[in-house]
């Protein structure tokens, strides 16, 4: 490795342990809602819930399992990026860039980096191998957080082929969802020739005008649940993308108010059917929450929101005059917020060369169908990793 990438081993001193479990014990909370649904957000129980996992969760082991995959910082861009980087034992492995979006975090692959860099390991063929790179977005986990304004996904993009460059890597793949879908389209548009092919489970494509008119009975329902979401499920977004530092102070102070702002949205977001396995598990979710808890993280992850949302294309017309042009799949999941119909995507995505519809899942399939993310992201890179 170059000069610029140094290992970057997790250690949270004890004191930072002891004064969230203060925090925790504690914790003041509100009387119940009024209502017997989620319509006025996470639920007094559901929270209580919540709480007692992450009063019960063990950093330590947490950490233990961090740092025995190889960790790094390197500064890109004048910013201290933090990233795991796993080499695969094939030496022909694609070197591909994970990239999480909010409320998840790098955690959300943790379980993919086995199957995904030793298939043969792991019930697969070497044949679909990766050498795999997890960068944390700028403020969030272990990366740094920005003091000036301009991090959004186009110069987080632009840091990311950076880094691949400094890590060796001329040619590569690169998948994300939320806003690691923002950051990995923006790397497949700004290098086309750089970029082997683009995994995405939440492809960036809206309808026209026109495709409001005599919609199939499949795309109505999908106008109506992205509206719906837009008027009552996106008012965590607004609040982010203008006022995240009065937000921020809550997120930073609170342990309570910071399970409750990301708990709801691994509720609303996931697919919480038992048969589907249930949504994101408990013991995930304090994993994360603790990740986001001792960064102090919370108001620089919401700030990202004011950041993006200034530079995101604001309509349909204004995403498709931004079109990609490398090899891209899209593997859709049922719970997602923001459903996409393919006519949309091949709009703008012009080489869509799969287009997978799951039956299980949500808005975090790393967390929540690992398996199913992995044979997903395996298929999406055969037939180009050569070209």
């Amino acid at each position: 490795m170059m000069a610029e990438i140094e290992p970057f081993p997790v250690r949270i001193p004890e004191s930072d342990l002891a004064a969230l479990r203060a925090r925790l014990d504690g914790t003041r909370l509100p009387e119940a809602e009024t209502v017997p649904d989620a319509t006025q957000g996470i639920g007094l129980g559901e929270l209580r819930t919540l709480l007692d996992a992450w009063r019960q969760h063990d950093w330590r082991a947490t950490e233990a399992r961090w740092n025995a995959i190889p960790h790094y910082r390197a500064r890109l861009d004048g910013l201290n990026v933090a990233f795991w980087h796993v080499r695969s034992p094939e030496p022909a492995a694609l070197p591909l860039v994970l990239t999480h979006g909010w409320p998840g975090s790098v955690l959300e692959f943790e379980s993919l980096l086995g199957p995904l860099t030793d298939p043969a390991a792991h019930g697969g063929s070497a044949s679909d191998a990766f050498h795999v790179v997890v960068p944390s977005l700028p403020g969030f986990g272990f990366s740094e957080r920005p003091r000036e304004r301009g991090w959004n996904p186009g110069r987080t993009a632009r840091a990311w082929a950076e880094l691949m460059t400094l890590l060796g890597y001329e040619r590569f793949g690169a998948h994300g969802g939320d806003w690691g879908a923002f950051v990995s389209t923006e790397l497949a548009r700004i290098a086309p020739e750089r970029v082997a092919g683009l995994h995405l489970t939440m492809p960036l494509a809206s309808p026209l005008p026109e495709d409001r008119i005599s919609p199939d009975p499949a795309e109505q329902r999908m106008l109506e649940r992205r509206d719906l979401h837009l008027a009552d499920g996106y008012g965590f977004g607004l609040i982010m993308s203008t006022r995240p530092q009065t937000l921020g102070y809550s997120l930073l102070d609170s342990p309570a108010g910071l399970a409750a702002w990301l708990g709801e949205k691994f509720a609303a977001y996931s697919d919480t059917r038992r048969e589907a396995g249930g949504g994101v598990s408990l013991a995930r979710q304090a994993d994360n929450l603790a990740l986001y808890w001792l960064t102090g993280t919370g108001a620089s992850s919401a700030r990202w929101y004011w950041e993006a949302m200034r530079w995101v294309p604001r309509s349909a017309e204004e995403e498709n005059a931004q079109p990609v042009t490398v090899p891209t799949a899209c593997s859709l999941f049922p719970a997602e917020p923001w459903p996409t119909a393919r006519r949309w995507a091949e709009r703008r995505y012009q080489d869509l060369r799969s287009w997978h519809e799951m039956d299980r899942g949500g808005h975090f399939p790393g967390f929540e169908q690992p398996d199913l993310l992995v044979s997903e992201i395996r298929a999406a890179f055969r037939g180009h990793r050569g070209q």
